[in-house]
């Protein structure tokens, strides 16, 4: 096992749905004005590291991040990637949800019609998977709740881990080994 690769996490810049706390998972919401200026001071970071594979969801939201960023010339689209499918929940917020489902969280009920923590760490477990068998780093823009889930199960704790994660928009955050150990390096670092 290669444990010096370096997985990066990289968060999509704001939308209209991510600042008002909308549950935001197929709908291919665009990045607001300031979700562009964050994703481009992602670059001059971005420059300075070598990564052998670039991965993307195929959502606007992460894609053109990852062009803003200056990876785009090197990005695979990676259908593992996409945001949580929070079925009957997408759109909304989490308030509104509990006034139907006191106390709901995503990563104790899920969403009806859509993913709960287990199909959500089984998805993970199978990029994990992937990223394992790539000599080198790797880079991956995405979701919120997504690259919380994977988190989370990098180091062992499923994709119900990532509630102890918080992430936000246009944020860095590396994955990596301590010696065999899978570990966080770096969490939740904002854009310069």
């Amino acid at each position: 096992m290669q444990t010096n690769k370096q997985i990066w996490l990289l968060r999509h810049g704001a939308t209209e749905w991510s600042r008002n706390g909308r549950h935001t998972g197929s709908s291919d919401i665009p990045l607001l004005p300031e979700g562009e200026a964050e994703a481009k001071r992602l670059a001059p970071m971005l420059a300075n590291h070598q990564f052998k594979q670039v991965w993307v969801s195929p959502l606007q939201r992460a894609r053109r991040t990852c062009e803003l960023a200056g990876l785009g010339g090197q990005a695979q689209i990676n259908e593992l990637l996409r945001e949580w499918n929070y079925g009957a929940y997408e759109g909304i917020t989490t308030p509104e949800i509990r006034q139907t489902v006191p106390g709901w969280s995503v990563w104790s009920h899920g969403c009806p019609d859509g993913e709960d923590a287990a199909a959500v760490t089984e998805r993970c477990n199978r990029v994990i998977e992937a990223l394992l068998a790539v000599e080198g780093d790797v880079a991956l823009f995405a979701h919120g709740h997504i690259l919380r889930s994977l988190a989370g199960t990098w180091i062992g704790q499923g994709a119900v881990g990532g509630k102890h994660l918080a992430l936000g928009t246009a944020t860095s955050s590396v994955l990596g080994f301590e010696r065999e150990n899978q570990v966080l390096m770096r969490w939740n670092a904002p854009c310069p």
